[in-house]
């Protein structure tokens, strides 16, 4: 994912540097070019032999290390580097870095880089509370450093509040966003539904499908590390929400209905990926459940057709995309789908195919459009998110 890379990870001293570790790990395998750079103190936490073990890299702290080839060592990383995330980073490295000063080989390189900086802060309560502080993280962000707010919980001191330096994931996900894609939907605003939605029978029974949700929401990673401006419907789902989405969770095909209803002309494309219950049950009570012979009838209506309606309310401009989940005909039913619901392209996929459908990383699809079909081999459900957007691009464009 990340061949051709080159991160640099800046590590200060905090007990949080442990994350860090894991971090380089992860980025590591994904195939990136990671270097990682420790201040002194940060030394005393973690032991620079294990990001070196972790990254196959020399791990930096002095900056006057004769063990280098010939070069200026803090210059030729800096130049090298597409992206730094200095995590944890603690309030003496912030002020370091807003003012300027460059003293070890961490600031050194940082000071040297050209490339997007990211930080971290990891700190007590009250320091990172302390207005010197806060005026000194205003600073990087005027100078165009990127700031990771940090998370709340309880702290090494023992204090509750706002401090911790986040979860590995969310760190990642940042780095992620800035190197994985180009970013080619900056400016555009994007709505996608995904998972399932839920019809109560009664307070304990309900009608819903298997959908898990993984194809939508990682419709709205990719849409958002590209750049865009990603609103998410999402119905119950077992997933972590995305880093950098708005998301409304929704329950039922009303909820989903309303909520799309209510946003969806201010987007330029929207991406109808959920899973929508056809069937909601009217007005049912004990009484209304006919039972004959061990079998149950539940009285049932039709849900609201939002891809139909959001298909026959287009705006001008705007790009509509549908999901087709289909056992027989594939391309047929879908095609017949395009022009029923008025869409731009239909995503087909079947529950046939091993590798396709619910519940699976991989995603085995047909791109629908008026003057083309296009089947897709079976790829991580990432990777046609990706195919779906340039597609979808290019009818834009």
């Amino acid at each position: 994912m990340l061949k051709g890379k080159t991160v640099v990870l800046g590590v200060t001293g905090s007990i949080a540097a442990y994350k860090t570790a894991n971090l380089a790990s992860m980025l590591v395998k994904q195939h990136a070019d990671v270097t990682v750079i420790m201040t002194e103190n940060a030394t005393n936490f973690i032991n620079p032999i294990t990001f070196e073990t972790l990254t196959g890299n020399k791990c930096l702290v002095d900056t006057f290390d004769r063990s280098f080839q010939y070069s200026v060592e803090h210059v030729a990383l800096a130049n090298k580097a597409d992206v730094v995330m200095i995590a944890p980073a603690t309030a003496n490295v912030i002020a370091k870095l807003a003012h300027g000063i460059a003293d070890d080989m961490l600031t050194t390189t940082v000071l040297a880089c050209k490339c997007k900086k990211i930080v971290a802060p990891a700190m007590n309560t009250n320091m990172l509370d302390n207005p010197m502080t806060q005026d000194n993280i205003h600073r990087l962000r005027k100078y165009d450093f990127e700031i990771i707010e940090p998370a709340k919980g309880r702290l090494a001191c023992g204090d509750e509040g706002a401090g911790k330096l986040p979860s590995e994931e969310v760190l990642f996900a940042h780095i992620l966003r800035e190197i994985l894609y180009e970013k080619d939907m900056a400016g555009k605003k994007v709505l996608i539904t995904a998972g399932p939605t839920i019809e109560s029978i009664d307070p304990v029974r309900y009608i819903s499908n298997h959908s898990t949700g993984k194809m939508g929401y990682a419709l709205a990673r990719v849409c958002a590390y590209r750049g865009a401006e990603v609103t998410l419907v999402s119905g119950r789902c077992a997933l972590a929400i995305p880093e950098f989405v708005k998301t409304i969770e929704v329950v039922s095909a009303e909820d989903m209905f309303e909520a799309v209803e209510a946003v969806y002309e201010d987007m330029d494309i929207v991406i109808m990926a959920a899973a929508v219950a056809d069937y909601t049950p009217v007005n049912v009570s004990d009484s209304k459940i006919k039972k004959k012979e061990g079998d149950i009838t539940i009285p049932l209506k039709r849900t609201q057709d939002i891809l139909k309606y959001v298909g026959e309310h287009k705006k001008p401009g705007q790009f509509i995309c549908g999901f087709a989940m289909e056992t027989d005909d594939l391309v047929a039913n879908a095609t017949a789908k395009l022009e029923s619901k008025k869409a731009d392209m239909i995503v087909a996929n079947s529950l046939r195919e091993p590798g396709a459908g619910f519940a699976t990383d991989t995603n085995i699809v047909t791109l629908i459009t008026k003057d083309n079909t296009q089947r897709l081999t079976c790829l991580p459900k990432d990777t046609v998110a990706s195919v779906i957007v340039d597609e979808i691009l290019k009818k834009l464009n």
